[in-house]
């Protein structure tokens, strides 16, 4: 029987992906007009710190305040609503808090508009979330938060073992059927990441390709690249751990924040997950008993995918030059601090991963530093729609029971659906 959930998701994906892109609006960077209230529109705020951001502003800018418009969880629904109203040509979003994924399409679409590089000290950013905002030569976004996949783990059941987090998959795999299941030493599951056919599979089975030593790329224009010995190599990496069973079945309906409880919960040895859910874990059962490290590889640590949210100028707004100064003054040093103070997000600032204070607080900053540099974008593009739509499905089917399909199979599937977009896209 066919996943209800996974169907719903794909199908949500596909009407999404008959939307024909607009027309590019190339203006002048910086060439914008009009102030007044400000509605900026972006994913669920899960640890309640945006609001006091934005009350700074609003209390020295009375004309100028900016209405928090959140929407789902999910990066895949917050995109469908983006571009619905994108698609219609509204003037309700003024500020957009994209997935930086998203910079290419909505600037080949014509929804935001280019900005001057000059009014944002971008020399001061991690240079690869720099990158995330730019396309085709010209700058479309200004990075707020960065991301990189972390790996979660018990500290104080491989201590008890006299075990090493692990570096590698092989070990991983070693050490979670050892102390975990039914058959190893705690009533625990294993592993998990991200699992349920949604954004976050992509990002899951990207992390696994990149530790192959593989990748899945798209170029500025576009174009997607896979190597199917290397991809194969990482769906296996996934498909033998739900198979061997250390990866739990439950975790096919995991986002983040259902493998964020699962391990501050203490049913999961190992899980993998952004760096917002380091600060719910100190305050959890599991407070005290953890620590984080890089994912893992195939002969050392891994690559994760690059994270984080770009804030853009809707080309519908009729505020924009408040909608330039309100991310100006969102993405400031002291604004950048609050952002992982206060809500436990990466900021973008290079010299706050090596502020000692920081550090001390916040103990995995050097280890994430780490992990954003070497973390690679997800197959970004105009037709990243499509492109994700095709991983999403093929990776879903692979990895859900009874695993009828080979990953040599679906591998070549996919590559074969991937090299046809790259005929077609544009």
């Amino acid at each position: 029987m066919r996943n209800p959930t996974i169907a719903f998701t794909l199908t949500v994906l596909l009407l999404s992906a008959c939307s024909a892109p607009g027309e590019e609006r190339g203006g002048d960077p910086g060439a914008t007009g009009g102030v007044g209230p400000l509605t900026f529109v972006t994913g669920r705020d899960t640890t309640a710190y945006l609001q006091p951001l934005l009350d700074g502003w609003n209390a020295a800018h009375p004309a100028e305040r900016v209405t928090l418009l959140e929407l789902p969880e999910a990066a895949d629904e917050q995109r469908a609503q983006m571009v619905a109203n994108l698609q219609a040509g509204s003037d309700r979003y003024d500020v957009l808090g994209l997935d930086v994924v998203w910079t290419a399409e909505f600037a080949d679409a014509g929804w935001i508009i280019p900005l001057d590089r000059t009014r944002f000290p971008l020399d001061r950013f991690l240079k690869p979330v720099v990158d995330t905002a730019v396309y085709r030569g010209k700058l479309w976004a200004v990075p707020y938060s960065s991301n990189a996949g972390l790996l979660y783990y018990r500290k104080d059941l491989l201590d008890k073992a006299g075990l090493r987090p692990p570096r590698t998959w092989e070990e991983l795999r070693t050490e979670a059927r050892q102390l975990s299941g039914r058959s190893g030493k705690h009533d625990i599951g294993g592993y998990a990441g991200q699992f349920l056919a949604y954004e976050g599979l992509i990002v899951n089975f990207a992390e696994a390709v990149q530790s192959a030593g593989g990748e899945i790329r798209s170029s500025d224009d576009g174009t997607v690249t896979m190597d199917a010995d290397k991809a194969k190599t990482g769906l296996d990496l996934l498909l033998r751990g739900f198979r061997e069973g250390w990866i739990p079945q439950e975790a096919l309906t995991y986002k983040e924040e259902e493998s964020r409880l699962a391990f501050q919960e203490g049913r999961l040895l190992f899980a993998r997950n952004w760096p917002h859910a380091y600060g719910p874990a100190t305050r959890s059962p599991v407070a005290g008993k953890f620590a984080v490290t890089r994912l893992p590889g195939l002969k050392g640590p891994g690559s994760g995918s690059l994270g984080g949210l770009n804030l853009a100028v809707s080309a519908y707004s009729k505020r924009q030059k408040s909608a330039l100064e309100f991310i100006r003054y969102f993405t400031d040093l002291p604004n950048q601090r609050r952002l992982l103070t206060e809500g436990s997000f990466p900021p973008v600032w290079a010299e706050l991963y090596d502020d000692p204070a920081l550090i001390k607080r916040f103990p995995y900053l050097p280890v994430l530093k780490e992990s954003i540099l070497a973390a690679r974008p997800r197959p970004a593009g105009p037709n990243y729609n499509q492109v994700s739509l095709a991983i999403t499905s093929s990776v879903a089917r692979a990895l859900t029971p009874p695993f009828k399909e080979s990953s040599d199979d679906v591998i070549a599937s996919l590559k074969s659906e991937l090299d046809e977009l790259n005929r077609t896209r544009g």
